[in-house]
């Protein structure tokens, strides 16, 4: 059995790995939140891993407040680089693989393709930017690291766009909803249970891979199926971006190719509309 220490415990992905855990036997996960372990405290991580042994880590832990990060770059960055490193240097002395949870963000959104992971990496804001230096942190101090890139994720868990419209749905007779920015949403369940796929494998394939589920839509799109599946009759009207400013600018492309994790790992991944229906289910 491999034992898998899991960071950000509380979080969205943390919670939904813990929900899928139960179908892999194989796996005995370790779930810490910062209160448990503080990442971002490299001495406190060295003795973590001195004191437990573990066969592989997942980073899930992240500073996801993508305005706030415009103003908060220290934290930031804190979190999203230096605590990368922190562990990217613990499992490469106890030689273990790493996986590794990115954006994204590290992408500007200007090229209406999608994005694959060779693909030229220009961040347009604090968070893409913190992001991409945890990547490139953890690539160059263990060999053995998995980077997964991931967009738009909802779950039942924590704060997300689901969560949010659900809300409004009930507060609001009409909004307005983003319709020029264009992804894929990510079922964080289905996101973790891919991961699980991969740690169940013998031998592991590094480097960098992307993650959401098939398919693409506008946050308008997604709003107003949000909106057919629960039979809502909120009135959704489209804007552009240039209607609802924010701190930080979001990639208007956000689109990414799924062909080498579907590849390498042999993972179906479910279109989103299908996921998002599945998901409703638990969350209404």
């Amino acid at each position: 059995m491999k034992r898998i220490l899991v960071t950000g415990a509380n979080g969205q992905l943390g919670q939904s790995i813990k929900e899928v855990s139960n179908n892999y036997n194989q796996l005995d996960f370790v779930f810490v939140s910062r209160t448990e372990l503080d990442i971002t405290n490299n001495d406190l991580v060295v003795s973590y891993f001195n004191e437990n042994k573990f066969d592989a880590v997942v980073n899930c832990a992240a500073y996801t407040a993508v305005d706030l990060a415009e103003s908060d770059i220290d934290n930031a960055r804190l979190v999203n680089a230096t605590a990368t490193k922190n562990l990217a240097e613990a499992t490469a002395k106890a030689d273990i693989p790493f996986i590794h949870l990115s954006t994204d963000y590290v992408f500007d959104g200007t090229v209406s393709t999608p994005r694959l992971e060779s693909d030229q990496v220009n961040p347009i804001g604090v968070y893409g930017q913190t992001k991409l230096e945890g990547e490139q942190l953890a690539l160059e101090t263990n060999p053995k690291t998995i980077i997964i890139r991931t967009a738009w994720v909802y779950s039942k868990y924590a704060k997300n766009f689901v969560k949010t419209m659900l809300w409004l749905f009930n507060e609001k007779e009409e909004i307005g909803v983003i319709n020029d920015q264009i992804g894929s949403p990510t079922n964080a369940v289905d996101l973790a249970d891919a991961i699980a796929q991969i740690l169940s494998k013998d031998e592991l394939t590094y480097g960098i891979y992307n993650y959401s589920n098939e398919g693409e839509c506008s946050w308008f799109d997604f709003a107003s199926k949000i909106k057919e599946l629960t039979n809502s009759s909120i009135k959704i009207n489209p804007i552009p971006t240039t209607s609802y400013p924010t701190p930080a600018k979001r990639p208007a492309y956000s689109l990414l190719d799924k062909t080498k994790i579907k590849q390498t790992y042999a993972i179906e991944i479910p279109n989103w509309e299908d996921s998002l229906a599945k998901e409703l289910k638990a969350m209404v």
